[in-house]
């Protein structure tokens, strides 16, 4: 045993300082960036926020939305492969998840996606600290090449590192900061999530590599925060759920007829999910998520709309015309230093 004893830092525990600028309004930033990504060797550029793939976020439905703000979504691994060959959906802003599972499954599906122009994996566990994991994103990188691949979750360097050597082109950061996320009480293990970011882009970007800050963002204040402490891409969950195109017609219907109301969101390691896609918690296992209560919110584009904006201040309030630039120029003040 041994105990760290340098702090460690969350969103809540600190704020950007203001610096003089030459901006004058917020029309001028540009949050759209373009990055190369360092296996697959291809561009990806959009607006760089992604929808989580649980089944209560990352919907058919949601990623016809962000697509039009071009905005990603990381759809949720439990749609049969007809109903995604099926949808009207932007291959550009699209990731397809997968846990560890059959090579052949991912084959097949990828294979069956080409025509949709669909080129990004996500790969997605909760502990992705284990070897196994790191083997299987090694078979995906030798089976497809060419594919962006996606995958986490982790929050220390090392392991940031371990899995862009084995074939991640991005590493998703996070290990339990999200609202429906309960590993963190099931099971004592975490990392501050604004920490866990610093450290962990500084070890991506030494290999040419990316990552995704996964959870822990409850206000557009925290997108901003985690973009100026070196995140390329941000992940959201809470943020995007209780809105209509996370919901089928049924549940709109029910909405509907009560005037609004509370919509149901869960983590997809809860009893609730499990229940639903694996047959109950298995005996070896405890549910490591909650289910959580919001309300109905409407459109998404509303919510679109404020985090984009909120972001935008947040780098006119540093003098950064460019989303690329904001980490170069934002200074974290910590509140209430010891």
């Amino acid at each position: 045993m041994r105990i760290e004893t340098e702090r460690k830092l969350d969103f809540d525990d600190v704020l950007i300082r203001p610096k003089r600028s030459g901006l004058k309004s917020r029309a001028q930033v540009d949050v759209k960036r373009t990055f190369k990504l360092p296996h697959a060797g291809v561009e990806i550029s959009g607006v760089p926020i992604i929808a989580a793939n649980m089944d209560t976020v990352g919907t058919l439905r949601m990623a016809a939305a962000l697509a039009e703000f071009d905005i990603f979504t990381a759809l949720h691994k439990h749609y049969p492969l007809d109903e995604l060959q099926k949808a009207n959906m932007s291959g550009a802003f699209s990731f397809v998840s997968f846990g560890i599972e059959d090579m052949k499954k991912v084959n097949s599906v990828m294979s069956a996606l080409q025509s949709n122009s669909i080129n990004k994996i996500c790969l997605d566990v909760a502990n992705g600290y284990t070897e196994a994991f790191v083997e299987f994103i090694r078979d995906v990188r030798k089976h497809h090449p060419g594919k962006i691949i996606m995958a986490g979750n982790v929050a220390t360097p090392d392991m940031t590192e371990a899995l862009i050597l084995a074939g991640a082109d991005i590493v998703k950061v996070g290990i339990g900061p999200g609202s429906a996320c309960m590993t963190r009480a099931m099971t004592g293990i975490g990392y501050p999530q604004l920490s866990a970011i610093i450290e962990c882009a500084d070890a991506a970007h030494g290999l040419s590599g990316l990552i995704c800050a996964d959870g822990g963002c409850r206000m557009p204040g925290d997108v901003a925060k985690a973009f100026a402490a070196g995140a390329d891409f941000v992940m959201l969950g809470g943020m995007f759920a209780g809105h209509s195109e996370c919901m089928n017609e049924e549940q709109l219907k029910v909405l509907s007829k009560n005037g609004g109301g509370l919509v149901e969101y869960y983590g997809m390691s809860s009893k609730v999910a499990m229940d639903r896609y694996a047959g109950g918690v298995a005996p070896h296992r405890a549910s490591e998520g909650r289910v959580v209560q919001v309300e109905y919110k409407g459109d998404v584009k509303g919510t679109i709309q404020d985090i984009l904006g909120g972001l935008r201040s947040a780098c006119t309030y540093v003098g950064a015309s460019k989303l690329k630039e904001f980490s170069k120029r934002a200074t974290f003040v910590i509140k209430n230093a010891a």
